[in-house]
């Protein structure tokens, strides 16, 4: 993974005030950890809920297996696993992991809290159409079960609405608490509603002593209010500096980035309009220069698209060079070309790209909305083009399923509108591949057949930006965004 940590020295311009008052300095000798984050629960914390990515950012539960750079499996929770058959995997635990509530961690429990998510209403996301059931084989092995075959039952263990907590939290079937009842190397001793919440370091966790004595966490979706106050030295890690703020930051602060697999991308409406002639896509493809983008708008903090997928998920697949058409002379072809400001950087990058397409001979019209404004209208094929973000490893880190999403005839998430038979083919073809390393193989083969259609161009990779004071250490770089407090995390005071 391309991680760096920039040192950004220029003088503070200003402080904010969100974290004054109670939990906004630490106590004197303590290393008790100061941290905003960027959403606020919405659901008490739920894990069945977007509530659990702020769990493990927090450091305060776990799921069973995480992923490498890629997206494969490892182990977490889980010590290893293998499959029986094409629809049944046997789990082997961790046999040191002690529940915060002094529970132990057993086959039982692991089962009961995959049992109930598995029946949560409504269902959670990674398990919706899978009939999962899990049963205690012994002491520290689970078995899973899906209705039919899945050559991804383990990598669903990885999505946080799938962490595990003690039998003690879902005392209320429909509403699980993680308060005092995750496996983290943080437990939570108190939730303020969605502001703050307290945690303490739990000193038997088994990865060992966490580092800092404690973590007392802000919510604040605000991110000129997290940056300003971590200038202010009111908090110790931050998520989500946005790019506009990095000039401010100080000698006192650093930005930790983390390239992401998060692609920027220009979708062109295959199915209507002028991008329904293969010829003009190819123009545009031809028109788009991305340097100017990273290195103007996003100041370098983002990296060259060089497919849809990132090199680290690729790994060690192959990839293979697009084949475009012969690209047609746009002849003031007039396009509209859609973005939202939900993400800052995305107008700025789509006035950069309808310069060039003008250059080109396009005439261009951009429209700029909220994304929750323009989505009927992006999924209705609206616009000849849309400039938009999006993950390409969703909850099981899995890039075939993303291909599946949003390149087939029938894909949720479907910009482009392309619905190409062969595309089709080779996606069900790879989403029966077990072999990670397969699925890789067909993901890269499947982007070239994709970008040989002139659907979609790749313009940029992501990077996250956690900002931080010059004593933390150990703060996590993950490019799922799951991770931000870790056992090795300390402010260093």
């Amino acid at each position: 993974m391309n991680r760096r940590t920039a040192l950004l020295a220029v003088p503070v311009l200003f402080a904010g005030g969100c974290f004054a008052g109670g939990g906004g300095t630490a106590e004197s000798g303590s290393d008790r950890l100061r941290v905003a984050l960027n959403f606020p629960p919405v659901a008490a914390l739920s894990p069945w809920t977007d509530d659990a990515l702020l769990l493990t950012r927090m450091g305060a539960a776990e799921t069973l297996v995480t992923f490498d750079d890629s997206g494969a499996a490892e182990p977490q929770l889980a010590q290893s696993w293998e499959f029986t058959d094409d629809r049944t995997a046997l789990v082997e635990l961790r046999d040191d992991v002690v529940f915060h509530d002094g529970t132990p961690m057993d086959a039982e429990a692991v089962a009961g809290s995959l049992n109930a998510a598995a029946g949560a209403d409504p269902g959670v996301r990674v398990l919706r159409d899978v009939g999962l059931v899990a049963t205690a084989v012994d002491e520290d092995t689970v078995q899973l079960q899906a209705a039919q075959a899945d050559p991804l039952l383990v990598q669903r263990l990885g999505a946080p609405s799938l962490v595990v907590l003690s039998p003690d939290a879902y005392a209320d079937p429909t509403a699980p608490d993680p308060v005092g009842h995750g496996t983290g190397p943080y437990e939570i001793t108190e939730l303020q509603g969605a502001q703050s919440a307290t945690l303490d370091a739990a000193a038997d966790h088994w990865g060992g002593t966490p580092a800092a004595d404690g973590v007392d966490v802000r919510f604040v979706d605000d991110a000129d209010a997290r940056t300003s106050s971590l200038r202010a030295g009111e908090v110790d890690v931050v998520q989500g500096v946005p790019i506009a703020a990095l000039a401010t930051l100080g000698d006192d602060q650093r930005v930790v980035t983390t390239a992401l697999p998060r692609v920027t991308a220009l979708q062109l409406n295959t199915a209507g309009g002028v991008f329904a002639d293969a010829g003009l896509r190819a123009a545009a493809v031809a028109a788009v220069d991305a340097e100017p983008v990273v290195d103007g708008v996003f100041e370098g903090q983002a990296d060259v698209a060089p497919g849809l997928l990132t090199d680290d998920t690729l790994g060690a697949a192959a990839r293979s060079t697009p084949t475009l058409p012969t690209a047609a002379d746009p002849a003031g072809a007039s396009i509209r070309l859609a973005t939202y400001d939900d993400r800052p950087e995305l107008p700025e990058a789509a006035a950069v790209l309808a310069e060039q397409l003008r250059a080109a001979g396009f005439t261009v019209e951009v429209v700029v909305q909220t994304y929750a404004t323009l989505e009927p209208d992006l999924l209705a094929g609206a616009f000849d083009a849309v400039l938009g973000s999006r993950l390409t490893l969703l909850d099981t880190g899995d890039p075939v399923g993303y291909l599946q999403t949003d390149y087939t005839c029938d894909g949720g998430y479907n910009l482009a509108r392309l619905c190409d038979p062969d595309v089709d083919a080779a996606v069900t073809a790879a989403a029966a591949l077990t072999d990670p390393r397969e699925r890789r193989q067909a993901a890269a083969d499947i982007e070239a057949q994709v970008l040989s259609t002139g659907a979609v161009v790749p313009v940029l990779h992501e990077q996250s930006r956690t900002g931080v004071t010059q004593g933390v250490q150990g703060v996590g770089e993950d490019p799922f965004e799951r991770q931000v407090v870790t056992v090795a995390t300390t402010a260093g005071r």
